[in-house]
């Protein structure tokens, strides 16, 4: 897939979200200080190239950035280096007598 095609489907599911969230291009332009025009180029996918912060912006808008962790997920520990940590970690503890 192209660049040109995965903003334009973007462009597309972002339409999607904003409509189920029951707002208007110009409320989200309100929310997010991206013109109307960006927006409305964006979610009709003639808009060749968007900036990452405009398009966070935007999700920022529609209340979804819980999104971006679906993105680019956390790297999840590898087992070795759960082993490491949990060697690290006491088994017990003693007090003086």
């Amino acid at each position: 897939m192209y660049t040109i095609e995965i903003v334009a489907m973007l462009g597309k599911r972002f339409k999607d979200y904003r409509i189920g969230c029951n707002l208007t291009q110009q409320e989200v332009s309100d929310k997010s200080g991206v013109s109307v025009i960006t927006i409305r180029k964006f979610e009709n996918g003639h808009l060749n190239n968007i900036t990452l912060g405009t398009f966070i912006e935007l999700l920022r808008a529609i209340d979804f950035m819980q999104g971006l962790d679906d993105v680019l997920p956390e790297i999840p520990v590898s087992p070795y280096e759960l082993e490491k940590i949990q060697q690290g970690k006491r088994k017990r503890v003693r007090h003086a007598k």
